[in-house]
């Protein structure tokens, strides 16, 4: 046995059976050795940040660990961006990143790159295997790293040399232990005596956001009056009818400001302070009032669950309290002429119960989202990191996690070019994906944020800098040079049959919307 097959036998016996692969030479003995196991689930992906958006969508819908196969420090950096998204949505991934064999080290290779520099960036635990004997016992030290603390970024640099020499037994698994804080009584009475007062709000992130804990913080919302919050980009949530009402804070800096008006204190459980995505120029950083307190009771690395339910008790909660939440109110389908608005309607009245939503539609999604809100109930992922092209990989990694369930991705052209390599891995995979982009021809988000800075007025090279024409981007036939049939909608009625036959079908499908600025 060498040191990769002692490796991917040390994956399966701590459960980690999802590997999303971009290999180089350094690799191939760790691909011989997934080769060996049928039941290691390989994913190849075309472009590394494929890989590590994958696994991010994947862990926020299973709640466990995926792994990434990497080649040397480019690939790495490559998949830097994603792994940002994934880090700052509490998400857990194990990396394997292939290094040069020990004894070449000493010469500067083409590929040689400071792994480690890359990885301490954004990695919270990273080890490089020092021998071929210590590669089991790194992979599962690995993988009882990613998943601690709720999730977080384990990094294994494997020399070469360290997968192909010979190795012992692989480990056995690691009991697992979450030893995660909670909060005292005392901070748990003066939140619950806190959310009492007038104005006063709850802000909840993480696992709170859906499933039976989202349920528990729309009751604590009704014991005591106070208001539901959470943050604008969030990694997962709970979305249409039966949900808990909650009001999530916006993008935009005014209307943020505006949300939080009259709100005298936020108390966080499972999420961070809200604070504007930039600084802009005479705007504040964080959108509350001065007079308004902030209190942390729990953060997204603290026992989420066990924090609500002593928060429930606190403030009375019984198995009598109710919760206010969404209505199901179904729109009618609408036809005629394409607006932004009318795809949100025909999405609201379409999307089937227990969906997944990936959306990175970050100026369409201001128009097309609101009308899902009555929905059938649904899940919502969004790039928590704010980093582009999270997309179309993370409802790769989310199909993949939870087969069973329809994943629709919502995504502007801008950003969809970033990874749209993934629309390959969802046909290879008969993902059972639909893939919406809006096609308005540009990142009109920058147009928003030249604005959003003072800059009234801006000229051809400004112009340049935030269209995607000349030449205009095919999206159907791009679609279909990656294996996924493609159409293209410009007027309402040819979107819900698009949409309607997407959702009929069992694999991946595309629709471009055309959608002018004014749309």
């Amino acid at each position: 046995m060498n040191g990769a097959q002692s490796l991917v036998k040390t994956f399966l016996n701590n459960g980690l059976d999802t590997v999303f692969a971009n290999p180089g030479t350094s690799e191939m003995h760790f691909v011989a050795a997934l080769d060996e196991h049928p039941e290691m689930n390989c994913v190849l992906c075309l472009f590394e940040g494929g890989t590590t958006g994958a696994a991010d969508g994947y862990f926020r819908m299973k709640r466990d660990v995926a792994g990434t196969l990497l080649h040397l420090a480019p690939g790495f950096g490559n998949a830097f961006a994603n792994l940002h998204n994934a880090r700052k949505a509490g998400s857990g991934i194990v990396n394997v990143v292939g290094e040069h064999a020990t004894h070449h080290l000493r010469y500067e290779s083409p590929l040689k790159g400071d792994i480690l520099g890359i990885s301490h960036a954004v990695s919270h635990w990273t080890r490089v295997s020092s021998d071929a004997v210590s590669v089991a016992a790194d992979g599962a030290a690995a993988i009882h790293a990613a998943r601690s603390q709720n999730g977080r970024i384990a990094t294994l640099i494997l020399p070469a040399d360290t997968a192909w020499n010979e190795a012992d037994a692989a480990a056995k698994r690691l009991m697992h232990r979450q030893n995660l804080n909670r909060p005292s009584p005392e901070d748990t009475d003066a939140a619950a005596a806190r959310l009492k007062t007038p104005g006063a709000a709850l802000l909840i992130g993480d696992s709170a956001l859906f499933g039976p804990l989202r349920e528990l913080a729309g009751k604590i919302a009704s014991a005591t009056g106070c208001r539901l919050l959470a943050d604008t980009l969030v990694p997962r949530i709970s979305k249409g009818a039966g949900a808990a009402k909650l009001d999530q804070l916006v993008y935009p800096v005014t209307p943020k400001i505006a949300q939080l008006v009259g709100t005298s204190s936020i108390t966080l459980v499972g999420a961070d302070r809200p604070v504007a995505f930039f600084a802009y120029p005479g705007m504040p950083s964080v959108p509350e009032s001065s007079s308004c307190a902030i209190a942390g009771l729990c953060s997204r690395t603290d026992d989420i669950s066990w924090t609500l339910q002593s928060l429930a008790d606190a403030v009375g909660v019984t198995s009598k309290t109710t919760v206010n939440a969404l209505p199901l109110d179904l729109p009618s389908i609408p036809s005629g002429q394409l607006t932004l608005e009318k795809v949100g309607l025909a999405l609201a009245a379409l999307i089937p119960e227990n969906a997944i939503l990936c959306n990175e539609s970050v100026t369409s999604g201001l128009k097309v989202l609101p009308a899902t809100a009555t929905a059938r109930p649904h899940e919502m992922l969004a790039g928590t990191g704010g980093a582009i092209g999270l997309c179309l990989p993370c409802a790769t990694g989310a199909a993949i996690a939870c087969p069973e369930r329809k994943v629709i991705a919502l995504t502007g052209d801008g950003s969809a070019m970033y990874t749209l390599q993934s629309l390959w891995t969802m046909a290879r995979e008969s993902l059972d994906v639909t893939v919406i982009v809006f096609a308005n021809r540009g990142y009109q988000i920058l147009r928003n944020e030249l604005a959003n800075v003072g800059v009234a007025h801006f000229g051809q090279n400004a112009q340049a800098m935030f269209d995607v024409e000349n030449p205009t981007l095919d999206w159907v036939s791009l679609a279909k040079g990656h294996g996924v049939p493609g159409t293209r909608a410009e007027d309402i009625d040819s979107f819900v049959k698009a949409l309607s036959a997407g959702l009929a079908d069992g694999g991946p499908s595309l629709i471009e919307v055309v959608c002018p600025l004014t749309a």
